[in-house]
């Protein structure tokens, strides 16, 4: 079950919502903060955080719509604008004077690629994302593999065949049916089986069927709009991508295909399938701590630095 009891802090945010954080290690360390995606909470950080709490602060925390944080309504409570000032204000709450090294996951990725290409840059040291593109760079993409090249069109009609569900998500109330049946959640339960690495076990985690409903206004709130008129987002934080070449949602080029936009990035191909901070936990905590190493530990006063406006 998932457990309230480690919640250490509750954040508020611009609108007046309570975020839920956890927090491990030591908090005069780099701070390290994760971000989940979608239908998950902030358990899924937490065999991550216990390698990384070694040698980092590291903070978890529920996403709005999400565990044991407020679960808004609307639809514009959910777009990315909002979700990257949820995220602006834990940063300030657990790391006021320094900036934070950012690891994030599915749809917690996509909400902090809009948080590393606009206002909040300068508050972050380093940035790894797994299988989590921006939608801009997203949209870019595929309007780039538009083009009569065998390579170019097989690359994009495989990932619409990975993101056949995005359109089906928007059909309300099916998914809400799917969901409350229980048969979306045993056909997600196979579907964390597909791609695995050999060494990788699948842990079915305990969604909760709130999370299942509200994190459906994440795709509702912001695909459209971003697809149809996206925006050209660059970024000078240095950027690593873990892109697992068994993910049965987002495909290894549409991750990785954004040198245009980023000035440092890293690329990592790993084996294993979408969900591998459950999968593969001292692997992703392995590459984070190599990235974070690479760049410097972030113990820089904020006030040593110029802000970077987006």
């Amino acid at each position: 079950m998932y457990d309230r009891r480690g919640i250490n802090r509750w954040v508020t945010t611009g609108d007046g919502l309570s975020l839920a954080v956890r927090e491990s290690g030591d908090p005069d360390r780099p701070t390290v903060v994760c971000v989940h995606g979608y239908p998950d909470n902030s358990s899924i950080w937490e065999d991550v955080a216990g390698h990384l709490s070694e040698r980092f602060h590291v903070v978890r925390y529920d996403v709005r719509g999400a565990g044991e944080s407020a679960k808004p309504r609307g639809l514009r409570a959910y777009q990315l604008d909002r979700l990257a000032a949820d995220l602006g204000a834990v940063i300030d709450a657990v790391s006021p004077r320094y900036p934070v090294h950012l690891l994030a996951h599915d749809w917690g990725s996509i909400q902090s690629w809009h948080a590393v290409t606009g206002g909040l840059s300068a508050r972050i040291a380093s940035y790894t994302s797994i299988s989590g593109p921006c939608l801009d760079h997203a949209a870019h993409w595929m309007r780039s593999r538009l083009r009569p090249h065998p390579r170019a069109l097989r690359e994009l009609l495989s990932q619409l065949v990975r993101s056949g569900y995005i359109g089906f998500f928007h059909l309300a109330p099916l998914p809400e049916l799917l969901w409350r049946t229980g048969f979306g959640r045993r056909m997600l339960d196979r579907l964390e089986h597909l791609g695995l690495a050999g060494d990788e076990k699948p842990v079915r985690p305990h969604r909760r069927l709130p999370d299942l409903l509200h994190g459906l206004k994440l795709y509702r709130a912001n695909m459209r709009g971003r697809f149809t008129a996206p925006q050209h987002r660059s970024t000078s934080v240095p950027v690593q991508v873990l892109a697992p070449t068994g993910d049965v949602f987002v495909s290894v080029p549409l991750q990785t295909g954004i040198s245009c936009w980023v000035d440092e990035l890293r690329v990592r191909t790993v084996a294993g399938g979408h969900w591998i901070p459950r999968g593969r936990p001292g692997v992703v905590a392995d590459y984070t701590a190599r990235h974070i190493d690479r760049v410097g530990d972030g113990q820089r006063h904020l006030g040593d630095s110029p802000r970077q406006e987006s």
